[in-house]
Order: C-alpha cells, then sequence, then structure tokens
C-alpha cells in the first residue's frame, strides 16, 4: 500500500509540473505573438502617427492638414499623389528641427508660403528627419521630430504653428545642448498644444522609432540624393518633384523657381514623388 501511494504521488508530481511547463510555454508563446503583432518587420516602428501616412504631413492651409490612417506596423509610408492644375505648388520639405540651413529656409520663406497656402495656390508637405542626432544636444533632432510627430497625431492642425515655433526656438547646434522635453512642451503651449496626450507622447518619446524610420528611409531613396554631392541633406526641398538649389536665404529667389515649376510641371497630370521604393 505504501509503494502504491509512492507511485500515485510521484505521478502527480509529474502532471504538476508538465502542466506548469506546458503553461509557461503557452504565456511565453502568446508574449511572442504579442511582440511579433506589435513590432512587425521592417519599415516603420510599432507607434506610428496619424496624418503621416507619406512620412510627412500633408497641409492645406497652415491650420488644415491632410488626415490619414497611421503607417500599419511594418508597413511603409505611401507617397502622396499630387494633382497637377497649372496653378498649385506643392511643396515637400524634409527638415531637422536642429539643422540651421533648416531654420534659414524656414526662416526666410516661412510667411510667403503661408500666404500661398492662405489663398490656395500651395500646399506644403514637412518630413521631420533626424541627421544631426548627437550625445551633447541628447538626440534633439529626433526628440524634436518624434514631438512634432506627437503634434501631428493629436492636433494636426496645429502642426505648422508648432514647427514654425520649434524654428524660432532652435538651439544652437555646436554649443547647444539641445531642448529638454519641458521646453519643447512650453513651445507647444504657447503655440496653441497642450494636452495631455502631447505630454505623455513627448515625455515618453513614442515616436522617436518612426523618426529613426523615416530618416532611413530618406536618407537610402535615391530621388532624394541631392546629385552635387551624392547625398542626402537637409532642407531637401520639391516643388511638383523639382528640386530646389537656390539659396536659403532668398525669399525671392525661392518664390521664382516655385512659380517657374509649376508652370514646367503642367497641368492635367498626376505624379507620385518621391516614388514608394
Amino acid at each position: 500500500m505504501r509503494e502504491e501511494a509512492a507511485k500515485k504521488a510521484k505521478r502527480r508530481k509529474i502532471i504538476v509540473q508538465g502542466s506548469v511547463i506546458a503553461g509557461v510555454i503557452a504565456v511565453l508563446a502568446i508574449i511572442g505573438v504579442v511582440i511579433f503583432t506589435t513590432v512587425g518587420t521592417g519599415g516603420a516602428g510599432a507607434a506610428n502617427p496619424k496624418n503621416m501616412a507619406s512620412g510627412g504631413i500633408l497641409l492645406e492651409s497652415s491650420s488644415k492638414a491632410v488626415t490619414t490612417p497611421a503607417i500599419p506596423s511594418g508597413g511603409q509610408p505611401t507617397p502622396n499623389k499630387m494633382e497637377l492644375d497649372g496653378k498649385t505648388a506643392h511643396i515637400q520639405i524634409w527638415l531637422d528641427y536642429q539643422c540651421p540651413y533648416c531654420d534659414q529656409f524656414e526662416t526666410t520663406n516661412d510667411d510667403q508660403i503661408k500666404q500661398w497656402m492662405a489663398d490656395g495656390s500651395a500646399t506644403v508637405e514637412i518630413h521631420p528627419v533626424a541627421i544631426l542626432d548627437s550625445v551633447q544636444n541628447k538626440n534633439y533632432s529626433t526628440r524634436a521630430g518624434a514631438a512634432a510627430s506627437c503634434v501631428a497625431n493629436s492636433q494636426p492642425n496645429k502642426f505648422w504653428d508648432v514647427n514654425s515655433a520649434l524654428f524660432a526656438k532652435q538651439p544652437d547646434e555646436q554649443t547647444g545642448t539641445g531642448l529638454t522635453n519641458a521646453e519643447i512642451l512650453s513651445i507647444f503651449k504657447d503655440a496653441g498644444v497642450s494636452s495631455k496626450a502631447v505630454t505623455d507622447c513627448v515625455n515618453n518619446q513614442t515616436y522617436a522609432d518612426f523618426v529613426t524610420a523615416m530618416t532611413k528611409d530618406a536618407t537610402t531613396n535615391s530621388q532624394l540624393k541631392n546629385p552635387t554631392t551624392g547625398g542626402f541633406g537637409t532642407p531637401t526641398v520639391f516643388v511638383n518633384g523639382e528640386r530646389y538649389q537656390g539659396g536659403f536665404t532668398d525669399a525671392s529667389q525661392f518664390a521664382a523657381f516655385t512659380q517657374a515649376a509649376v508652370k514646367d510641371a503642367g497641368s492635367g497630370k498626376t505624379i507620385t514623388f518621391p516614388t514608394a521604393k
């Protein structure tokens, strides 16, 4: 009887241990599925902002953005199609919030681009990227780009104001340490953006991986490479698919280029730029 009892106890122990192991394996399998589903493979990361399906945000005016779903996890950006009417300039800008040349271009052309949008003669598509991260500035390029993406996600119609405000407060590239998240949020508040969703998004750097993915996408896209240097740099500006290679501090030069680009592109066509890879 004692031997039989011992055998039964041993069998129960084996069954219990087996059940525990099976349970652990099942839990790990579930976690693995959740991680795979969340992270996906390739392309942008799990957390992608809404209203930036092309990798940038498309503005019809300084207070109206085109809304889009987020890039699916593991997906790639979908370039916007531009309907050419012979009158409208479709301006696309790839910029880095730490880039001094971007600041020059934005500061010089901010007012006239805003006016063009107001009278319906231009749209603007802004792509935040990060090529000037450093230990000194605490990866400010990525942090600022991710913060701007938070605004695109939550309050897209305020993106133009936030974009202009970030350049107005741009830290010095050589000696600056980059703005803190608190300072970025203060800039946003002054520009009319203040919410718990944006605050949490900025502090958590929710879209940092998105900015990194879009930077990789831009720097490896042959259409965006400067033919003069053979590489990608900021600002990279196109109007109706034509690259601007003029000065960054001459508003009249950019205006003349924009007018010519609209005329050159003609009307009655649809172009997609840059083309999807």
